[in-house]
C-alpha cells in the first residue's frame, strides 16, 4: 500500500492525515492494518518510533465509530505502561476521535481523579489508561468495561517490566471475551507471551524493528574519559548544541541536579523523573516538545513512551545497567526515518560493563579516550548555541504556573504572609512591614483591605484605600510570562481569621 486512502478507512480520518501531513504509511502500518480493519486480532512487535500508535489507532475509532456514547462505558480501552505515554497516545488518537464525533480520555494516577471521574460520567468513547488508576477507578465503581469492543495494550513488555502484568490481567478479565485485541511489543519475555496466549484469539503476527536490533540510521559512539571533572565537561560541551537532545542519568538525583548544572552554565535544560509531579512532568516535556528548551535530563522513566520528533543527540551520561535498556534509551532519537547519534560516557572502572553491555546490544562502537575540546567532541556537538546568562537560562526553564494578583492598600500597618497553593504545590509568602504594597504574595494585615486565596491564610482589615494590582501569567505553551494590570480593592474594617476567602489582595492559583 502507497497511501492511507488504499485502505478502508472512513473519509474524515484519512482527510486529518492527508491535513497533518501523513500520506505514506510506515511498515507496521502496512503489514496490521488490512488485518486490524478486519477485527482480527494482532500481535505487532516493533520497536518504538516505528509507527505502532497510529498502526492500531486507526482500526480503534474506525471500528468504534457510530457507536452509542454510554456514561461510564466506554467502547474502546488502552493500556499503557506510563502517564506520559497515555498522554502522547491520546495525542495521536484524539484528533483521529474527534473527526468521527467521538470522545476520548486519559486515566492515569499523581494527579485529581475528579477530571476522570467527570469525563466518565459524561460519556467517553475512548479510554487511554494506566493499569493502576484504572484498577482503582473500577473498584470505586467510577466505569464498567462491559462495553469494551476493542482493547490495545501498548508496550506490553514494558509493563511487564514495571510489574503491571497482574493488573492488566484483572483489567483483561472484565473486557468481553468477544471484543478485538491488539498488543503491541517490542519483546515478548517476561510474561508478556502469557498474555498473548491468554487473550489474543488466533492472533496475526508482524515484526518489524525488533527491539533486539539496533536502527541502522543510528551511529553510536562510546567516550572514554579519565575522571569525573573530563566527564563533567564533555557532558555540557555534548549539551551545548542547537539540536534536541537527551541525556540519561541512573538516578533521580542526578538528573535534577544535571539540569540545574547546564541551566546555571547558561545552557537551559529540564528534568524528567519520578520524582516530579504530573503537571511538573508535562510541563518540562511540552517545554522540550516544542522546543523552548533544548536539553531534556531524564532517567529511564523516559526510555519509554517519550516520543519527540527531531532528536538528534542521546547522552549516556551513565550506561545503563543493561543492554534493554541502552536500546530503549537510545531509541529517543532516529525515529520515524530520520537518522541520530547517541553517545555512551565511559569512565575507566566501566570498561568491562561497556563491552558486556556493547555486545548484548548488538552494536559495534569501539571506545575512544577524548578530553573537553577534542575534535570528536566537537563533531558529535555540531552548531553550538549561543550561551545564555545564568539568568536568562533559568527564565527559560518553566516553572510552577502562577496566577498572582496584589491590591496597593492605605494606611499604615504590617502585611504577613500566609499560606497558598500554586499549581499543585503548597507555597508560603511572606510580605514586609509598611503600608500599602503592589504585588507580593502575602495576605494583608492592616493597611488597606486586601485579602490573600491562600487556602488558610488570615487577613486583617483596617484603614481604606485602592490601588493597581498586576497578575503574573506563565503559559506552559510558550514558556514565557505575561503581566497583566487590574484594579484591586482596598478598604473595610475589622479582623477575619482562618481560611476565609478573600476578593481582591494577593491571590495564587
Amino acid at each position: 500500500m502507497t497511501s492511507f486512502a488504499s485502505f478502508d478507512l472512513p473519509a474524515p480520518v484519512v482527510q486529518h492525515l492527508t491535513d497533518t501531513g501523513i500520506t505514506a504509511p510506515f511498515p507496521i502500518q502496512s503489514a496490521t492494518l488490512p488485518d486490524t480493519l478486519n477485527g482480527r486480532d494482532v500481535l505487532g512487535r516493533g520497536r518504538t518510533g516505528s509507527g505502532k500508535t497510529l498502526a492500531f489507532a486507526l482500526p480503534l475509532v474506525t471500528r468504534l465509530a457510530g457507536r452509542r456514547r454510554v456514561p461510564k462505558r466506554p467502547s474502546g480501552l488502552v493500556l499503557v505502561p506510563t502517564r506520559e505515554l497515555a498522554n502522547q497516545v491520546n495525542a495521536v488518537v484524539e484528533p483521529l476521535a474527534t473527526s468521527l464525533g467521538m470522545v476520548t480520555t486519559t486515566i492515569f494516577g499523581g494527579v485529581n481523579q475528579t477530571r476522570q471521574v467527570n469525563a466518565l460520567r459524561s460519556g467517553v468513547d475512548i479510554v487511554i489508561a494506566c493499569p493502576g488508576r484504572l484498577e482503582d477507578l473500577l473498584g470505586q465503581g467510577m466505569l464498567s468495561l462491559d462495553d469494551v469492543q476493542v482493547t490495545v495494550l501498548d508496550e506490553a513488555d514494558h509493563m511487564a517490566d514495571l510489574g503491571f502484568l497482574p493488573g492488566v490481567k484483572r483489567i483483561m478479565d472484565r473486557t468481553p471475551r468477544t471484543g478485538q485485541r491488539m498488543l503491541f511489543s517490542a519483546t515478548l519475555d517476561n510474561g508478556v507471551d502469557v498474555l498473548v496466549k491468554r487473550y489474543l484469539t488466533d492472533p496475526l503476527h508482524h515484526a518489524v524493528d525488533s527491539a533486539e536490533s539496533p536502527v541502522a540510521a543510528m551511529t553510536h559512539h562510546v567516550l572514554a574519559v579519565s575522571g569525573a571533572d573530563d566527564k563533567k565537561d564533555v557532558v555540557q560541551a555534548l549539551a551545548s548544541g542547537t539540536g534536541k537532545r537527551v541525556l540519561f542519568t541512573r538516578t533521580k538525583h542526578q538528573a535534577k541536579r544535571l539540569a540545574k548544572q547546564l541551566t546555571a552554565a547558561g545552557v537551559p535544560a529540564v528534568d524528567l523523573h519520578g520524582n516530579l509531579t504530573q503537571p511538573a512532568r508535562e510541563r518540562n516535556l511540552a517545554a522540550f516538545s516544542t522546543g523552548t528548551v533544548r536539553v531534556l535530563v531524564a532517567t529511564d522513566i523516559a526510555a519509554r513512551g517519550i516520543h519527540v520528533d527531531d532528536v538528534e543527540l542521546v547522552v549516556h551520561v551513565d550506561p545503563p545497567a543493561e543492554h534493554k535498556a541502552y536500546l530503549h534509551r537510545s531509541g529517543r532519537t532516529a525515529r520515524a526515518g530520520s537518522g541520530g547519534d547517541v553517545v555512551t560516557i565511559m569512565l575507566p572502572e566501566q570498561a568491562g560493563d561497556m563491552r558486556t553491555l556493547t555486545r548484548q546490544a548488538k552494536i559495534s562502537a569501539k571506545p575512544v579516550s577524548v578530553r573537553p575540546g577534542d575534535r570528536v567532541v566537537s563533531e558529535l556537538v555540531g552548531e553550538l548555541a549561543p550561551l545564555v546568562s545564568p539568568a536568562e537560562a533559568a527564565a527559560t526553564v518553566p516553572s510552577a504556573p502562577q496566577q498572582q494578583r496584589a491590591g496597593a492598600g492605605g494606611g499604615s500597618g504590617r502585611r504577613r504572609g500566609g499560606r497558598g497553593r500554586s499549581g499543585s504545590a503548597a507555597t508560603t509568602g511572606r510580605a514586609p512591614q509598611g503600608g500599602g504594597r503592589s504585588g507580593g504574595s502575602g495576605a494583608p494585615r492592616g493597611g488597606g483591605r486586601g485579602g490573600a486565596k491562600t487556602g488558610g491564610g488570615a487577613r486583617t482589615g483596617g484603614g481604606a484605600g485602592r490601588g493597581a494590582g498586576s497578575r503574573s501569567v506563565y503559559s506552559s505553551t510558550t514558556g514565557q510570562a505575561s503581566v497583566d494590570s487590574r484594579p484591586a480593592q482596598g478598604g473595610g474594617q475589622g479582623r477575619s481569621r482562618g481560611g476565609r476567602r478573600a476578593t481582591s489582595g494577593v491571590r495564587s492559583v
